[in-house]
């Protein structure tokens, strides 16, 4: 089975990011793209991704972010199979991963 072809990405959203030069006009800019559920999830799938390199396990992930254990998981393999975004932003942030 063939899979459709995906659709071209929106650079102009992307490049629109790169314009913004505080935390606060990213904010202002995230409140008007997306809508608040949108904008909780991803900041979950965030302080997720920061728990789990940190070394935490799920449950405490659970207690502490209130995201499903599908999500945590969802995560975890964007971490470990993803494109490197994550470790990208956290070196960047000074976030290191947990010494395994």
């Amino acid at each position: 089975m063939n899979k459709a072809p995906k659709k071209e990405r929106n650079r102009g959203m992307y490049e629109a990011l790169l314009t913004m030069q505080t935390v606060d006009e990213m904010m202002k800019f995230f409140d008007d793209l997306c809508t608040v559920t949108e904008i909780v999830a991803m900041e979950q799938r965030f302080q997720v991704a920061v728990c789990l390199s940190k070394g935490m396990i799920y449950n405490d992930i659970l207690n502490q972010t209130g995201a499903s254990s599908a999500t945590i998981s969802r995560v975890n393999r964007s971490l470990q199979y993803g494109n490197g975004g994550y470790d990208m932003a956290f070196e960047r942030l000074g976030i290191t991963e947990a010494e395994n």
